[in-house]
């Protein structure tokens, strides 16, 4: 347990000492939402809209954040020299996981502001709790994807990586154009994305419907084959030095 909480410290403590890494993160979600989702109307399509642009909040962390770190960290010497140190590479996982969570809280909160400042967004506080409850539940599979994304990616080719995956499923997903006015076949291909279900979760919290499990075992696949991915990739390299 100490050396797990020492990770955690030692990744939020790397992570907030970039702030030209971090801040933009955190700010372009609800600086995009500004633009254009607050000018969606008011009513159910202001809190619908910013429940999409919350959840592409906590995705862009979980692919930026830490995906493209995590492919950078792979030629850092400082991190080299850490995976010889005692102690289980879970460890680095879970802190990873801890970290987004923070930031997705920081990311997530900036659009909540920015949708009392510029819209009539007013929802119970039941629907608060379920929407921040997605939010986190979602920071689950956006870092592990993020992750299992860095694993396979270089450094260099990380942030292109990132953007031809991350800019798709957040159109395939709703969460710039709403389901209703997709083609079919689009929205055939988005009934089966993390960001759909991440984002019909959302929907409902805003909307105090019932979460369907079929979302949240969309998510739970998602996050056990990016997982999977991960340790392949981990695997791989390892045998590749010994």
């Amino acid at each position: 347990m100490q050396h797990l909480v020492a990770e955690c410290r030692l990744v939020l403590l790397i992570l907030f000492r970039q702030p030209g890494f971090w801040v933009p993160t955190v700010l372009f979600p609800a600086m995009l939402y500004a633009f254009f989702g607050a000018q969606s109307g008011g009513g159910a399509w202001a809190a619908n809209a910013m429940a999409s642009f919350a959840v592409y909040a906590v995705v862009g962390v979980g692919f930026f954040q830490f995906g493209v770190s995590v492919a950078q960290d792979r030629q850092n010497p400082f991190s080299t020299w850490q995976r010889s140190l005692p102690g289980h590479w879970i460890n680095q996982w879970i802190a990873g996981i801890f970290a987004s969570l923070i930031f997705t809280i920081l990311a997530v909160s900036m659009v909540i502001v920015t949708s009392k400042i510029l819209t009539d967004v007013t929802l119970a506080p039941t629907a608060w709790a379920r929407l921040i409850a997605v939010c986190l539940l979602s920071a689950i599979p956006a870092t592990t994807m993020g992750v299992a994304l860095g694993s396979v990616s270089s450094a260099r080719a990380a942030v292109p990586v990132a953007n031809l995956i991350f800019l798709p499923l957040a159109y395939l997903g709703g969460l710039w154009v709403p389901p209703m006015l997709m083609p079919p076949m689009i929205d055939a291909i988005s009934q089966w994305t993390p960001t759909r279900a991440m984002g019909e979760l959302g929907w409902a919290a805003v909307n105090a419907t019932a979460w369907e499990p079929r979302h949240l075992a969309l998510l739970l696949a998602w996050t056990l084959a990016a997982a999977a991915l991960t340790w392949g990739a981990r695997w791989r390299r390892h045998r590749a030095r010994s």
